[in-house]
């Protein structure tokens, strides 16, 4: 066996022990794996002035592992928690001297149960002075914010998800949603607060009830701003598939790292209802009784009440399938 091998069976060793399987990208339901960064297109070396993009190609950081868990209260600074099973395979496979760098990123997903999806990325080399990772590292919030970037591409799934989220979405996510950075002496976590936006909150709260049916490759990256900083090179990517919420795996934290998280005001199955409502809508051949249609329409009332804009784009979900009929648009709007 080779000397790098060797050297990396511990990063083997912490794939393997999450609470989802690690499996083979075309076929890991209730699982996680590593897409091709080539899924994925990023601006190429003329984008500035051509814009061209290009294949992602290899990632810059190596997969390291992925989490899928659960807590009583919003589960964020996973790397600092003592029982983190990441940093004490690394404080046990490397007990004095340099340790690798560790990138999480740890999705918190809105919802009443706390669950996240993290993914662990690993530097074993040292990262370049001068280099766009060496300046986010060291770079401060606002400028983390305005780099990092997030593409989602939509496997497999559900026509309303799809439509919702589109094939793909690409997001500078500081912008987009609220970010938290931990910066310790070998990581950094960014922790992405998904519901402190009330737009990825009502998608994720929608995605979150075909959870089950649901295939997304994630890649993580900075944004090249400058001809300098291009080509992009994806930091690392994730894919899960098809996750269950049962094999979420319950974690305890300190009591001193307990955060506030008041439930959201539209639980997880009043958004699948919803969801199955509006897919039911969208195929006229199913039938429906009276009493159904009256709860879709009472839901949809519903999400009036709370954010107009939410009802609008919902509405625009039903329209680009030519279904105009079912809620015709004010005259003058």
């Amino acid at each position: 066996m080779a000397r790098d091998d060797v050297e990396n069976l511990w990063i083997e060793r912490v794939k393997s022990e999450g609470a989802v399987p690690l499996l083979e990208p075309d076929n890991c339901p209730n699982g996680w794996a590593s897409p091709p960064g080539d899924k994925f297109m990023v601006r190429g070396p003329d984008y500035f002035t051509t814009r061209v993009k290009i294949p992602g190609g290899d990632y810059l950081l190596k997969p390291l592992a992925f989490d899928w868990i659960k807590s009583p209260t919003k589960i964020g600074e996973v790397l600092k928690n003592p029982n983190s099973r990441v940093m004490k395979a690394i404080a046990a496979e490397f007990p004095t001297g340099k340790k690798p760098f560790v990138w999480a990123f740890n999705l918190q997903v809105p919802s009443k149960d706390n669950y996240s999806a993290i993914a662990y990325f690993v530097a074993l080399e040292s990262i370049p002075d001068g280099s766009l990772m060496d300046r986010f590292l060291k770079g401060d919030d606002a400028f983390r914010n305005s780099r990092l970037k997030l593409i989602a591409n939509i496997v497999k799934g559900p026509w309303i998800v799809r439509t919702a989220v589109g094939e793909q979405a690409i997001c500078i996510l500081g912008r987009a949603v609220s970010c938290k950075y931990f910066i310790g002496e070998n990581y950094i976590e960014v922790d992405v607060d998904i519901g402190a936006s009330m737009v990825a909150n009502a998608i994720v709260h929608l995605a979150f009830g075909y959870i089950t049916t649901l295939t997304v490759d994630l890649a993580f990256l900075i944004e090249g701003q400058t001809e300098s900083e291009l080509p992009e090179r994806i930091l690392g990517a994730v894919r899960f598939s098809e996750l269950n919420p049962a094999s979420a795996k319950p974690i305890d934290l300190p009591s001193d790292e307990l955060t506030e998280n008041p439930e959201s005001s539209l639980p997880t199955s009043w958004w699948k209802s919803l969801g199955q409502g509006f897919s039911n809508l969208i195929h006229k051949d199913t039938p429906e009784s009276p009493s159904s249609v009256s709860t879709h329409v009472n839901d949809y009332q519903e999400i009036v009440r709370i954010s107009p804009k939410l009802a609008e784009n919902m509405l625009t979900l039903l329209y680009r399938r030519n279904w105009e009929a079912l809620f015709p648009p004010v005259d003058g709007s």
